[in-house]
C-alpha cells in the first residue's frame, strides 16, 4: 500500500489518546478504503500501569482492529511535551512525510497537560510544514493539509461538528480493550481513573453525542477554523 498520501493523520500524546477520542472515526473511514495514520508522540515511558513494551504491542493491536495503515512514534519525552522547536520540526515531518489531507490532534482543554501541549505542538506543526523554507531537516516537501479538528478524550465539550459512530462503536470499543495494561483492573495495578469502567464512560458520552444528532453513537470534534458545509439542506449540492 502506497502510504505518501494519507487521508487522515491523527496524533496523540500517548497510545491510546487516538482511540478514546476517535476510534470510532477511524474505523468508519478505514471501512471505506481510506488511508489512516496515527502518531503517538511519547512511548508514554511514565505510565502508571504497563511497560513501554506492553504498550507499544497494545498499539499495534488496536491499530490492527481499527484498520489503521500506519502507526509511528516520535519518542518525544513522556509529561515534557512542552512548547519547543524541535519537536515541532518533528512532527512537521510526519506530516510532510504522509502528507495527510486532514489532520487531528487532542483538544486543548484536557485534564492531562500532555493533551493541551500536543494539541498546540501539533497546531504549530501543520502551518509550519506547509511553509516552503522552514527546515524540518528531512527531505520531504513541504505540504499543506486541508484543515486540522480536535478530537476529545476526557473531557465532554460542546462539539463543533459530530459523526455518527453507531456502526462502528462496537470496533472502537474492541480497540480501547486491546489496552488491557490501562482499561483493565488487575492485582499489582495503580489505582487510576483509566481502570474504573472508563471504556463504559467513553460510550456513554458517545451516546449522548449521538442523541443530539439523532443517532445511537458520535463522536464530537472542535475545530479552530469554520467549516464549510457544501450542501443544500434540501437534497442537492449547491
Amino acid at each position: 500500500m502506497n502510504l505518501d498520501n494519507l487521508d487522515i493523520l491523527a496524533f496523540g500524546a500517548h497510545a491510546d489518546d487516538v482511540e478514546i477520542g476517535m476510534g470510532g472515526t477511524i474505523a468508519k473511514f478505514a471501512s471505506i478504503g481510506k488511508k489512516i495514520g496515527i502518531c503517538d508522540l511519547t512511548r508514554a515511558e511514565l505510565s502508571s500501569n504497563g511497560t513501554v513494551e506492553i504498550r507499544k504491542e497494545e498499539s499495534l493491536k488496536a491499530a490492527d482492529i481499527l484498520g489503521v495503515s500506519v502507526r509511528e512514534t516520535l519518542n518525544l519525552p513522556d509529561r515534557g511535551l512542552y512548547y519547543n522547536q524541535e519537536y515541532i520540526k518533528k512532527i512537521a515531518e510526519m506530516i510532510r512525510k504522509y502528507k495527510p489531507v486532514l489532520v487531528f490532534a487532542p483538544y486543548m482543554e484536557d485534564r492531562h497537560p500532555d493533551h493541551g501541549h500536543c494539541a498546540r505542538l501539533v497546531e504549530e506543526a501543520v502551518f509550519s510544514a506547509g511553509i516552503r523554507k522552514y527546515e524540518t531537516g528531512g527531505d520531504f516537501a513541504p505540504h499543506k493539509v486541508k484543515s486540522l479538528h480536535f478530537y476529545m478524550i476526557n473531557g465532554f465539550h460542546k462539539p463543533d461538528f459530530l459523526i455518527d459512530i453507531s456502526s462502528f462503536m462496537d470496533k472502537k470499543a474492541e480497540g480501547l480493550e486491546s489496552y488491557q495494561s490501562q482499561f483493565v483492573k488487575k492485582p499489582g495495578s495503580f489505582d487510576t481513573p483509566l481502570v474504573n469502567g472508563y471504556i463504559e464512560t467513553v460510550a456513554a458520552r458517545e451516546g449522548l453525542f449521538g442523541k443530539q444528532a439523532g443517532v445511537e453513537y458520535a463522536e464530537g470534534f472542535k475545530v479552530n477554523k469554520p467549516l464549510m458545509i457544501n450542501m443544500d439542506i434540501f437534497g442537492g449540492e449547491l
